[in-house]
């Protein structure tokens, strides 16, 4: 599946952003979604994922209670609604599709290109 994600960009410390990703195929909802980010100089990290019909979500303790992970597989979109952003949340946002409700980025086949968002102090 490829998956195109949007909705990145430079926001203040304590705003919010929401990103989409779409995604090419109409079985998107036979997918477990996540979304992973990865920060300068840094590993490629776990953020957020979601289940098939969104009756499991899971997130990073490093952003849990500011984020949101949501899908709509109406339209072969997962959302990541980002409040209270931090500056430490500066970094490419990727989304990607996999088969497994889980943290590890191996379990995920497919990757979009990524969001640069980009938190100011």
């Amino acid at each position: 599946v490829q998956l195109q994600a949007s909705g990145g960009g430079l926001v203040q410390a304590g705003g919010s952003l929401r990103l989409s990703c779409a995604a090419s195929e109409r079985t998107f909802g036979n997918y477990v979604m996540g979304w992973f980010r990865q920060a300068p100089g840094k590993e490629r990290e776990f953020v957020a994922v979601i289940s098939q019909l969104s009756t499991t979500t899971a997130y990073a303790d490093s952003v849990k209670g500011r984020v949101t992970i949501s899908r709509d597989n109406a339209k072969n979109t997962v959302y990541l609604q980002m409040n209270s952003l931090k500056p430490e949340d500066t970094a490419v946002y990727y989304c990607a599709a996999g088969s497994l409700v889980t943290m590890r980025e191996t379990a995920f086949r497919s990757w979009g290109p990524g969001t640069q968002v980009t938190v100011s102090s």
